[in-house]
């Protein structure tokens, strides 16, 4: 976190400056709000899956996509919100995209069948591309003082690492006494009331005449889209098939064409300096491996929970609750309190090594398995690993930035995540399927195979993000002579 903030861009209202300490924090709290919308959304349909699933009649390899709909869009898209919020203003960004997140979230709520809802989530994902970098660019210019920022920064942080946690817990809880559509229609509430606040505590702000670049939002969305797409058609046609080669090869076309068009036009979306700095650009990445293996052992204990275990909704939710306890304490005790004083691949770097070692212990999982033995262990070191991991590389990807660029570069950093939860669902389902097809066993015994088989990959993705982060991540003497940056 370098000792010098972006300066707060000029307002036609109250600027940061002139609000008092309060509006300040309600301020933060509305931007909180919207933020675990964002984080929670991606994972509060995981455990209603199996009910939405038996009420609309959709198969186990369509599954997937009621999660991967509303993670992709919301990927592909944020570099396009980020513009939009440099555009049009942070607070009207954040309020047009929590009316948009309510009317989305009632649409996917009130589905009749597989596609309605697919494409209701995919809405959600849209919208919560304008909220998301919207939330972390108002943190920097509400909060300009670094010990304030600083305690802003941490209290965001762990937000944002536990939504995904927080989802689950409060999605078992919906499906089990309200029914699996209100994890979705708890959403208008819930933006409705953000708004009648954010209205009056939210900084208002001028945007800057920044043109928005649709067209490689497209090409953004289309390349993951088409990845995923590839990644999803491996289990049942095998890597080889036209099915995965030829949607694999739109994506890296799509995606080669997205960084051509950003290296030559006027106007990115997507400046490439920013994710050429090597700090900034290794911290994007350790965000993104470190969601990969979360959302994929997110999905993989879910069934495993109501599948092998026989829990009930309520009681998966519950027993993901220690990694979301790990994940906010070592967020705000841990990462927040240390991004400041020491650099960011001390912190980082073993926190990938703990979270690596949660998922090496997931490994073992057998049916018989018993919670407390060792899923409880592995929870609270994935979460232990994942709280030190998002707030410092969120500190080190959002600092040393233009104002001008502030939104795009808090997109990037959202998007990482996204991207990472995206295509960890998907590479590590297609992982486990394969793995499960081959076992010779019965189907329980197969499917906790495939599980341990696809865990196994993300811990040891894990692990070689890890060495990228203690190279990657080393403090440049200028960030210290100049800006005090911890990077």
């Amino acid at each position: 976190m370098t000792a010098t903030t972006p300066r707060a861009p000029a307002t036609s209202g109250p600027t940061p400056t002139s609000t008092g300490n309060r509006s300040r924090w309600v301020a933060l709290a509305v931007i909180g709000v919207a933020q675990l919308m964002v984080a929670l959304d991606a994972t509060i349909v995981n455990v209603a899956l199996p009910t939405a699933q038996r009420s609309l009649g959709f198969d186990d390899t369509q599954r997937a996509w009621v999660i991967t709909a509303y993670t992709l869009s919301l990927a592909g898209l944020l570099l396009v919100g980020g513009r939009v919020a440099d555009r049009f203003g942070r607070r009207r960004a954040m309020l047009a995209g929590l009316a948009g997140f309510a009317v989305s979230s009632a649409i996917a709520g009130a589905a009749s069948g597989f596609t309605m809802l697919v494409v209701g989530r995919a809405l959600q994902g849209a919208c919560a591309a304008m909220m998301a970098p919207a939330a972390l660019s108002l943190i920097a210019i509400t909060f300009t003082d670094p010990k304030e920022r600083g305690k802003a920064f941490g209290i965001f942080g762990a937000i944002a690492s536990s939504g995904a946690v927080t989802g689950l817990l409060l999605g078992g809880v919906l499906t089990e006494y309200a029914g699996w559509r209100w994890c979705l229609y708890v959403n208008v509430a819930v933006a409705a009331a953000a708004i009648a606040v954010g209205r009056r505590a939210l900084p208002s702000g001028d945007g800057h005449p920044t043109p928005i670049d649709a067209l490689s939002g497209v090409l953004a969305t289309g390349s993951l889209a088409a990845l995923v797409l590839a990644a999803n058609q491996a289990a049942p046609h095998g890597w080889t098939s036209a099915q995965v080669l030829v949607p694999a090869g739109i994506g890296v076309l799509a995606g080669a064409a997205f960084v051509l068009r950003q290296s030559r036009t006027a106007a990115p979306l997507l400046p490439l300096s920013i994710v050429a700095d090597r700090a900034r650009g290794t911290a994007y990445l350790a965000t993104a491996i470190s969601v990969v293996g979360t959302f994929g052992m997110f999905l993989m204990l879910t069934y495993h929970f109501q599948v092998v275990l026989g829990y009930s909704p309520v009681k998966t939710g519950l027993a993901f609750l220690p990694l979301n306890i790990a994940v906010i304490a070592s967020s705000y005790a841990i990462g927040a309190r240390l991004m400041d004083r020491v650099p960011a691949r001390t912190v980082v770097t073993p926190a990938l090594l703990v979270a690596a070692a949660g998922l090496t212990l997931l490994t073992q999982l057998e049916p018989g398995s018993g919670y407390l033995t060792l899923i409880l262990p592995a929870e609270v070191l994935v979460g232990a690993g994942v709280g030190c991991i998002f707030t410092p590389s969120i500190g080190v990807a959002t600092s040393g930035i233009d104002p001008r660029q502030a939104g795009i570069a808090a997109a990037t950093a959202n998007a990482a995540m996204q991207v990472g939860g995206s295509m960890g669902i998907a590479v590590l389902n297609t992982i486990a399927v394969a793995a499960a097809s081959g076992y010779a066993g019965t189907p329980v015994q197969a499917m906790v195979h495939g599980s341990a088989v696809a865990t196994t990959g993300a811990a040891i993705a894990l692990g070689a993000t890890a060495l990228v982060v203690a190279w990657g991540l080393r403090p440049r003497q200028t960030d210290h002579d100049h800006t005090g940056d911890p990077r």
